[in-house]
């Protein structure tokens, strides 16, 4: 585990409020498979350590050492794969309070790894909540992005613009990357890098955990979503929520 820096462990124990209950996913977007060193889950290490102090369960899923096939449907299987692995995934995103999509950074733009993690997201979108809302509601994202070109903000304005698309609540200062110098060079966690040192990065990276954590915590308190004029499963049967129909002349 890596090892927080004096503010950020003051921050920990300095915290009034309880964690406990709440449940993390990461999902590390990185095109290299395990055990090979992946500079992103140097990042995700900073932002998962204070989660685990706060006492909230957290995992880690490496998607591409998964075989999750491509499509938007809950299970490709039914769709002329042979394999697909993301209905078991999913039983634990789901699950979660929190979930934080990270990607590495090719030309400009987020791994085809977080691509198709987004388009399998999408494929349980329709799913409902016991209040008959999207499913994803009353969850909250985030995003974190390592790379030594530039296309950090691209990255994040997509990927949580996603998110929200889908349901999930996006707090302030929701991401966090790192960007060592355009072109070839050393990456996060390379020797000499800077990355790991990098106030701007902890800083934002520091803020954007406390951030979903806090919202995590107001909505389980507040038991989601309030439920009204968002009922997908009303809405269906007929309910307009106070919404009028147009008059013509």
């Amino acid at each position: 585990m890596v090892n927080l820096n004096k503010k950020q462990l003051e921050m920990c124990k300095n915290s009034k409020t309880d964690y406990s209950d709440l449940k993390a996913v990461f999902i590390n977007c990185t095109l290299k498979k395990s055990p090979e060193k992946s500079h992103t889950d140097g990042l995700v290490e900073i932002s998962r350590a204070i989660m685990e102090k706060n006492g909230i369960s957290v995992e880690e899923i490496r998607a591409v050492d998964h075989d999750i096939a491509p499509g938007v449907w809950p299970d490709m299987k039914e769709h002329g794969w042979k394999k697909d692995e993301w209905p078991k995934l999913f039983e634990n995103i789901i699950k979660a309070d929190i979930l934080i999509l990270t990607s590495s950074i090719w030309l400009g733009e987020k791994t085809s790894i977080c691509t198709k993690v987004i388009e399998r997201l999408y494929g349980n979108s329709g799913l409902l909540n016991k209040e008959g809302q999207y499913a994803y509601y009353g969850r909250v994202g985030g995003c974190l992005i390592t790379g030594n070109e530039d296309g950090a903000k691209h990255c994040a304005m997509n990927i949580l613009y996603s998110l929200q698309h889908l349901g999930y609540v996006i707090p302030p200062q929701a991401d966090a990357a790192w960007l060592g110098g355009v072109g070839p060079g050393p990456s996060y966690l390379d020797k000499g890098s800077g990355g790991p040192e990098n106030d701007f990065t902890n800083r934002n990276t520091t803020f954007m955990t406390w951030n979903l954590m806090h919202l995590a915590r107001m909505l389980k308190d507040n038991k989601g979503i309030p439920a009204h004029g968002n009922q997908r499963s009303k809405w269906d049967a007929g309910c307009r929520f106070d919404f009028k129909n147009p008059e013509y002349r």
